[in-house]
């Protein structure tokens, strides 16, 4: 199999987003923050053995690489290249992760949830997914909805100014001119993207 790769600059400059002409994941997303969390993930392990990488994501044929802002990306990037290359070829996009504990907070099939949701793939959701990231629900409480930041999105400073705003704006504007969102700072480690 002829495996391609590109590489994608991302509105945060510690994220690559590194696009394959094969699916890294078929159903859903993932997101890594750390190598013990990579034990069904081969590639993600191989990834986190180079210097300081703080977040792996992978969705559908891409996998975003962010760094802690102390690596010079022209040292780096080849590296992450050839990783992905090197793994791409035996990477099974099915593979299975955990539930996370705080992922089912909420069942998706919550109504509320589901609306939330549809007004966010309408909206958002492609733009930050375009850009190597996403967001997730953590939590709703019928006025205060909390999301993670997943991919390039985690550690980008737009996200939790600009986007963080417009989120906001959208779902006062198509769902409720009351809610609110924020940010969940308490949500750790390894996260699969569970309510969306």
């Amino acid at each position: 199999m002829d495996i391609r790769i590109m590489v994608q600059s991302t509105p945060n400059p510690n994220a690559l987003k590194f696009i394959l002409n094969i699916p890294v994941k078929t159903d859903g997303k993932v997101m890594y923050k750390n190598l013990e969390q990579c034990d069904t993930n081969p590639m993600a392990a191989a990834i986190f053995t180079v210097d300081h990488i703080s977040e792996v994501y992978f969705f559908d044929n891409y996998v975003t690489v962010t760094q802690d802002g102390e690596a010079d990306w022209g040292k780096i990037e080849g590296q992450i290249r050839d990783i992905i290359l090197k793994y791409a070829q035996d990477h099974d996009p099915n593979f299975k992760v955990e539930e996370n504990r705080r992922s089912t907070v909420m069942g998706s099939e919550d109504p509320e949830i589901v609306k939330i949701n549809a007004i966010l793939d309408n909206t958002i959701r492609l733009g930050l997914q375009m850009d190597g990231g996403d967001i997730q629900i953590v939590g709703f409480d019928g006025q205060k909805l909390t999301i993670n930041y997943q991919g390039a999105c985690g550690s980008c400073p737009s996200a939790s100014m600009g986007t963080l705003g417009a989120i906001e704006s959208i779902l006062r504007d198509q769902y409720n001119p009351e809610i609110s969102v924020e940010i969940d700072g308490a949500l750790g480690g390894f996260d699969h993207g569970g309510l969306d």
